[in-house]
């Protein structure tokens, strides 16, 4: 009897890593398509998956990446990037925490965001101009938080309602509409429904 507990308890330990790696992964690629202009190692291997519907609940969201990673050129990752997230004076969606929840940049969710990030000992890179509510900033914060040295369940889901639940599947709606969105309308697709399933988990454990 104890012998079978403890392979069980083995096996649900297995699963729990496994999935806090692929949870930690999924954050760290979309802190990657969010902070810059996806560089050839992050696209290349998306164009290259092959993605069976039976895959899971993110199975139609990691299709739809493939598929518009494939049908996106270098010149025109470039040209989406900057005509959404930069554009002229700003660009056709703002990728920040602050922006949505108060209508203003540099509001008082960045300061909450920097005394949370302090207690957590996450500090932003000397070559990181943007503001730390970027979304590819939280992103891979989430990332750091979700790895094998990152932070407990309670830690992550605490952050995650914090700085994340109350506005970015918004965020990602916004992105799927917006007038120059090709690749990215399949990111915000995909962005979208993961946000949505880590709501679930957060809550379940």
């Amino acid at each position: 009897m104890t012998s079978q507990a403890t392979a069980q308890d083995e096996r649900e330990s297995m699963q729990t890593d496994s999935e806090e790696w692929l949870r930690s992964r999924v954050y760290g690629l979309l802190g990657r398509l969010f902070a810059d202009i996806p560089p050839a190692e992050v696209i290349e291997p998306l164009r290259a998956l092959e993605v069976d519907p039976a895959d899971g609940p993110l199975a139609e969201g990691w299709h739809g990446l493939a598929e518009a990673a494939r049908a996106a050129g270098d010149e025109a990752l470039d040209i989406e990037y900057h005509a959404l997230f930069i554009g002229l004076g700003r660009g056709e969606v703002m990728p920040f925490a602050s922006w949505y929840l108060t209508g203003f940049l540099m509001g008082r969710p960045l300061v909450k965001l920097r005394r949370d990030l302090r207690a957590l000992g996450v500090e932003r890179e000397d070559d990181v101009h943007e503001p730390e509510d970027h979304i590819g900033a939280l992103f891979e914060a989430m990332a750091l938080l979700s790895g094998p040295e990152g932070g407990s369940f309670a830690a992550q889901r605490e952050f995650f309602n914090a700085h994340l639940a109350s506005w970015v599947e918004r965020f990602m709606q916004d992105l799927r509409g917006a007038p120059s969105a090709r690749f990215y309308k399949a990111v915000g697709a995909f962005g979208e429904r993961f946000m949505v399933l880590e709501k679930q988990y957060l809550e379940m454990i």
